[in-house]
């Protein structure tokens, strides 16, 4: 816990958190891409109570109480700095699918923390590495939170001493992103659940090769995605918990565009050129149930989270 610091209860705090998709094919637990389908939540104080209201997804569906996401996670960043907690009005405007596997709990809780760095005196005491920290100790990893905080393209990490770390990598203007969204859910809990123990040393080689390359395919040789996409770690072992998911990757993949399956699912997403992956996903599709389906084709998000304030 830091010293204290002070609140300012006349500010109103509205935050934009963008989507993510994690792993991206090898990168386990570590690689993250944000993308431009965001979430809005906006943040007022009050001497007490709580307040929330929710449009677009989860309305209806999640708790309008302390348990809330988005309050739990102002309320950890609260307790960081030392605040005695204030009463909250919160609203959601949420555009991320919920339980697809587009980072939506990470954009709630980067969303919650920021809002409370935008109400705070000195918001330097909820700085991104505090804010990547808190996020993770929620979370429980790193690479959704780190792709919401920082935008882009982001390799996460946990030191020896276990302190998440996150750097962004800059992808090439061209690279397109086409997503594939089921109607139903899938919980990452009931995913990570699939995951065996312990892995083979040749696909722990295999995948961080791979990693390692999809890093150069993203930056400089978007020729190389459909290898660099491949793994063997964590895709074929949750595919019977997704066989839609699982049969659509493996066909657009059949057509040479780089399907994975989009963090712990069950979304597909699939990258490349603009025309190229859409194209893919379109013939996959074709004489398929495409409409359990809906197909996105959204830019990558450069900015990352994004703070405004008002009142003072």
């Amino acid at each position: 816990m830091t010293a204290a610091v002070g609140l300012v209860t006349t500010r109103r705090a509205t935050v934009r958190v963008p989507a993510t998709s994690a792993n991206l094919g090898p990168g386990f637990d570590s690689l993250g891409l944000a993308l431009d389908v965001h979430d809005v939540v906006s943040l007022g104080l009050a001497p007490s109570g709580l307040e929330v209201t929710v449009e677009g997804q989860g309305a209806g569906g999640v708790p309008l109480t302390e348990d809330h996401l988005v309050v739990r996670a102002i309320r950890a960043g609260f307790d960081h700095v030392g605040v005695a907690q204030p009463g909250i009005r919160l609203h959601c405007a949420n555009s991320i699918p919920h339980g697809r596997g587009l980072g939506s709990s990470s954009a709630a809780v980067v969303a919650g923390l920021i809002a409370a760095r935008g109400v705070l005196a000195e918001p330097e005491a909820l700085d991104d590495p505090t804010v990547l920290a808190l996020a993770t100790s929620l979370e429980g990893h790193p690479d959704n939170a780190a792709a919401t905080l920082l935008g882009g393209c982001t390799i996460s990490w946990l030191t020896a001493a276990g302190v998440p770390r996150a750097e962004r990598v800059d992808v090439r203007s061209d690279l397109g992103a086409v997503v594939c969204v089921p109607s139903g859910e899938l919980s990452t809990s009931t995913a990570r659940a699939m995951l065996p123990a312990l892995v083979p040393h040749p696909d722990a080689s295999f995948n961080a090769g791979r990693a390692a390359l999809l890093v150069h395919a993203l930056t400089r040789r978007p020729d190389l995605l459909l290898e660099a996409t491949e793994d063997r770690l964590h895709q074929a072992q949750r595919a019977p918990a997704m066989p839609d998911t699982a049969e659509l990757v493996r066909r657009v993949r059949e057509l040479g565009a780089a399907a994975v399956v989009s963090g712990a699912g069950p979304t597909v997403l699939v990258l490349g050129s603009r025309t190229g992956a859409i194209d893919a996903v379109n013939a996959a599709l074709a004489g398929t149930a495409a409409n359990r389906w809906t197909v996105m084709t959204p830019g990558i998000d450069t900015v990352g989270s994004l703070l405004a304030t008002e009142g003072e």
